[in-house]
């Protein structure tokens, strides 16, 4: 297909947590598979010299294992497939009523380009199709009593020390669980849980904590207190010697 509708608000609504990278390679992932209309090669490397984006292999995973399946042909992607079938359905109407036309037509007269096009984009989208019936979803959905992994707290610390994991977690399993169709199906949930955490907004710095660590709590003793009563243990009281001395000196003046 040379050309393809564009539905802005769902593409934003699916894609605004992605990088910008990523969403760059998630546009020139789409434009190939409609271009080609093929599954997306299984070699990384491949994938990136198709899309001429060779030093970021590690944006392309991410994209592909969240919105693409693999199957054992490639990378599929379900909602393309729909839009190529009725692609399809379009233009073998057009074969349909051409070739009613040539039926009519002298047999010696020979049909034109439009006509030839259409033949052949319906037979191609006939074997996607076909394809595409043959192949079952591998992915599944995040289990409502799915618990924290040990190494997706691991990485979280590792990436964003910043952030708290286990809150981080509960938000991304109340997400993907309340996600409903084929948009809370992924065949890695790790890798999602990774883009998440990167992709993941660093908590707000409130004010007033800056004031409660600077301030000991008051079951704590004060410090300054503390200075005040080692001194006054310390200090020697006068001899009567010094008293009678300093006595005599007040009646002398």
């Amino acid at each position: 297909m040379h050309y393809y509708q564009f539905n802005i608000g769902d593409y934003q609504s699916h894609t605004s947590h992605l990088s910008e990278m990523e969403d760059l390679v998630y546009r020139r992932l789409l434009d190939w598979y409609y271009l080609h209309e093929t599954p997306i090669p299984l070699e990384e490397a491949e994938v990136s010299r198709q899309i001429r984006m060779r030093s970021h292999t590690e944006s392309i995973a991410i994209v592909l294992q969240e919105y693409f399946e693999r199957t054992d042909d490639g990378w599929i992607h379900h909602r393309a497939n729909k839009e190529i079938a009725k692609a399809g359905d379009k233009s073998e109407k057009a074969s349909a009523s051409a070739k009613a036309r040539w039926s009519k037509k002298d047999a010696n007269a020979l049909p034109t380009q439009s006509d030839s096009n259409a033949t052949h984009n319906t037979l191609h989208t006939t074997q996607d199709t076909e394809h595409k019936t043959q192949k079952k979803t591998l992915g599944k959905r995040l289990a409502s009593d799915f618990s924290f992994p040990i190494e997706w707290a691991e990485f979280c610390q590792q990436a964003r020390p910043e952030l708290h994991p286990t809150k981080v977690f509960d938000q991304f399993k109340d997400y993907w669980i309340a996600q409903s169709g084929q948009k809370g199906v992924k065949l890695d949930w790790f890798a999602t849980w990774r883009n998440w955490v990167r992709n993941t907004n660093a908590p707000k710095v409130n004010p007033a904590d800056n004031i409660r660590l600077t301030v000991p709590p008051s079951n704590e003793p004060n410090h300054v207190l503390l200075k005040i009563e080692a001194d006054r243990k310390k200090a020697v009281p006068p001899s009567l010697e010094t008293l009678a001395r300093m006595a005599e000196l007040r009646r002398k003046a």
